[in-house]
């Protein structure tokens, strides 16, 4: 009987942590669209979001965690972001602890790296300060992409990437 009893258990523990493993997957395009508004709400603005460029990863749950760039020409936004993002989860982005919400971001760049500055999209202020990296040579170019943590825990901005760490809340 305890031979059998291990056999399963040696059997199951596998697919438990493959299903662990594969909770997040990469956000259809209608998961995309119901997640992420066509106009955004920054600050006292509604910016228009250029859908095309979308991208996120989607929990067992339906929990959601998106982002899309912005058309911010003609805005005052302009210049300051470049992106929307919506996190229906806590998560963590470089050293950044984010709270379910609507944020925004934007970059400057230097020689070697991204500066991206998150701000709360309804308030306008500043929530952070991180250093994007440049990725591999061979990477492939994105707007922006959020990868699935089962890939590589990196949201891209282009050749850059910043990490994710994805925050359990309780229940979860």
């Amino acid at each position: 009987m305890k031979l059998l009893f291990a056999l399963f258990f040696l059997l199951v523990t596998p697919s438990v942590r493959a299903q662990v493993k594969s909770d997040w997957h990469p956000a259809t395009v209608e998961e995309l669209k119901a997640a992420l508004p066509s106009r955004a709400l920054v600050e006292k603005e509604r910016i228009e979001t250029e859908m095309r460029t979308a991208s996120g990863i989607v929990n067992s749950s339906g929990k959601v965690i998106a982002g899309v760039v912005l058309i911010t020409a003609g805005y005052s936004a302009d210049g300051k972001y470049s992106h929307y993002l919506v996190a229906q989860v806590p998560i963590t982005i470089a050293d950044i602890a984010f709270v379910p919400g609507s944020y925004v971001f934007g970059w400057q760049r230097t020689d070697e790296a991204l500066v991206v500055k998150f701000y709360e999209a309804a308030t306008g202020l500043e929530h952070g300060t991180a250093t994007a990296h440049r990725m591999p040579q061979g990477s492939r170019v994105e707007s922006f992409r959020l990868w699935p943590p089962a890939d590589q825990s990196i949201l891209q901005i282009g050749r850059f990437s910043l990490p994710y760490r994805l925050t359990k809340m309780n229940g979860q």
